[in-house]
């Protein structure tokens, strides 16, 4: 009996010894999966994907989204941006597919005096300003106090905090929120949140606006709003001293056509002229430019591309009725572009080097809402989240309803869908800007790719391999480049009607030129004796906002050689994508109510997409 009851004890020993083995190496294992990177494990794709996103969006933590109704937070709008439902304006909304990747940019202003706001009991809470606006109800009256307490302060050339600035503690609370949404939604490989926040410089009334992406949680306890960094050259300086604490960090100006000439001026901010540090601290930490929000595209406009056929897209001519802008060449992308390649010729560096990239500026809460037909919600609120004021209204201090768009959005090729490869990409300039569909582009060149590639798989393994993707610079090399293009619809949206190269240049006078060339495009047109494409046609309805994709191309693909090289001359391309027409959303909004077309508006759009430049420096 005592031998059975001591050989018991000791089967129960042994069995205790065993799971308290097993058990240290489960806590082993466990340990070592909380210090492993699970985005380790995700494929990564040689030759990249292409991944959407958006990169300039605003929630009820900037307070003019809060007072234009908004009350959805970060977390709300990563929630959206994954395909989640939520209420706009007492509209349930969805997104129509989800995003692959985020950025929530609340403005760095007022973001204290938004997190006091928020929070019963902490410093500032009780401010009679602060009472006063959680008691806001009626639009007009919220709006005339955006005017009284936020554009007086801070669209001068000496902004400030604002009377009930509850101090610097709140700022960093609110930032931690911000980001610790960021931290809860990222899922490596599906889904990835991009820490970000916008620094809102308007001197005079001009758009000096920066959107600031991080490229992890590594990142300052506290931002700086216009009233800390007065102009760009500081913030630079702010983002090189956080380098130089390990972090990483880029910065993208925004909505250029509404910068009154200060974007690509020939000036810095004291009024000196242009010179090498400038240029240097520029090209260094701002490597992306958006290209279009809702504020109308920046790239071109048709009253100074007269010889543009597509210039004539979403001007956004409005924004001249406010603040004392008016437009001028200067304000535009394409040629801030080659403006920058005679700064390179002069100076060595080119400070306007920019990667294109494309976001919403949506202050409702939204990321990349930007189908035309769902835009029946608006953008900035109460502003224009009715037909009637996107028809008859404006967003107060900068546009009419009618002149808004849906915005914009990225692509981005990258290996895989992480935090880090989507802000590498970033970085790298291997970024293109659509104007709301997600159709796909890549353009590569180089002096001694292959002259036909097989198909799309070979066009990249070769780009890659014997020339450089759009965002880089080609080295010099013999001969003339030749140019890969290609594009593919997106499945949901319209085919395609052409695939252009706009070449720019700077002669040896030191003349500014450009040349718009179209390389491949639907069907068997031609064309004419002055080089002029045939149009691709229309199939849109205006009485039902509908259109058939009877015409156009879902896939284009060619290449183009550059026979008027000069190995000389500094020199920039990039793509533009152009679909087929398809209803404007105001088009859409008069379908829907039974009420007529807007007169002197566009019934019909054409989308688009722009790739990042490639450039060629002859030295």
């Amino acid at each position: 009996m005592k031998k059975q009851f001591y050989g018991f004890l000791l089967v129960i020993l042994l069995l205790s010894c065993a799971q308290a083995k097993k058990e240290d190496q489960h806590q082993s294992t466990l340990e070592e999966s909380e210090i492993s990177d699970p985005s380790d494990e995700i494929i990564s794709n040689p030759l990249k994907e292409a991944y959407f996103g958006e990169t300039h969006l605003h929630t009820a933590y900037s307070l003019d989204a809060y007072l234009g109704g908004t009350r959805l937070l970060p977390s709300d709008a990563y929630r959206f941006a994954k395909g989640e439902e939520v209420e706009v304006n007492g509209e349930k909304i969805k997104i129509s597919k989800p995003l692959d990747f985020c950025a929530v940019t609340d403005h760095a202003e007022y973001l204290g005096e938004m997190y006091a706001n928020f929070t019963p009991g902490s410093p500032g809470y009780d401010n009679e300003k602060l009472v006063e606006l959680r008691s806001l109800t009626e639009y007009e009256i919220r709006e005339q106090w955006f005017f009284k307490y936020v554009v007086s302060v801070n669209r001068g050339n000496v902004p400030q905090h604002t009377s009930f600035y509850p101090g610097e503690e709140a700022v960093k609370n609110g930032w931690k929120n911000i980001i610790q949404a960021a931290e809860d939604h990222y899922i490596p490989g599906k889904f990835t949140t991009i820490p970000a926040f916008e620094w809102s410089a308007a001197p005079g009334g001009g758009n000096l606006h920066r959107n600031v992406f991080f490229r992890d949680t590594n990142v300052p306890d506290i931002v700086p709003g216009y009233a800390d960094i007065n102009r760009e050259e500081e913030l630079w300086e702010w983002m090189k001293g956080l380098e130089e604490q390990g972090m990483q960090v880029i910065a993208a100006p925004h909505n250029s056509n509404a910068s009154k000439g200060m974007m690509f001026s020939s000036k810095d901010s004291k009024g000196d002229p242009i010179d090498l540090e400038y240029a240097t601290m520029r090209n260094r930490f701002e490597p992306l430019i958006e290209m279009m929000q809702i504020k109308g595209n920046s790239e071109v406009h048709a009253q100074f591309w007269t010889n543009d056929e597509f210039a004539d897209y979403e001007n956004a001519n409005s924004i001249q009725d406010y603040s004392d802008r008016k437009f001028s060449k200067g304000d535009f992308v394409r040629s801030g572009l080659i403006k920058g390649l005679a700064y390179e010729k002069e100076l060595g560096v080119n400070p306007y080097q920019y990667g294109f990239i494309g976001g919403t500026d949506n202050h409702n809460g939204t990321p990349s809402n930007l189908t035309e037909s769902n835009f029946k919600i608006g953008s900035h609120g109460s502003a224009d989240g009715s037909i009637e004021r996107r028809r008859t209204g404006e967003v107060g201090g900068w546009i009419k309803g009618v002149d808004l768009t849906p915005g914009a959005l990225t692509g981005v090729w990258a290996p895989r869908n992480t935090r880090e490869d989507i802000w590498d990409a970033m970085k790298n300039k291997e970024v293109f800007a659509t104007s709301g569909t997600r159709l796909k582009v890549r353009f590569f060149g180089g002096f001694n790719l292959d002259e036909n590639p097989e198909n799309y798989e070979s066009l990249v393994a070769n780009g890659y391999e014997k020339g450089v993707a759009m965002g880089q610079t080609l080295k010099k090399g013999n001969g003339s480049p030749l140019f890969y293009v290609w594009a593919l619809k997106d499945p949901d949206q319209a085919n395609l009607d052409r695939i252009q190269i706009i070449k720019g240049w700077v002669t040896a006078s030191g003349e500014m030129k450009e040349k718009i060339i179209d390389v491949v495009w639907s069907g068997d047109r031609k064309k004419d004796s002055q080089g002029k494409l045939e149009s691709v046609g229309n199939t849109v309805d205006l009485k039902k906002a509908t259109y058939t994709n009877t015409i156009g191309a879902s896939t284009l693909m060619g290449t183009w050689k550059d026979t008027e090289f000069d190995p000389t001359l500094h020199t920039t391309y990039y793509v533009r994508v152009i679909e087929i027409p398809t209803p404007r959303w105001s088009t859409y909004d008069a379908v829907r109510a039974g009420i007529p077309l807007l007169d002197g508006v566009k019934s019909t759009i054409q989308e688009r997409a722009w790739s990042s430049p490639i450039w060629y420096r002859p030295n």
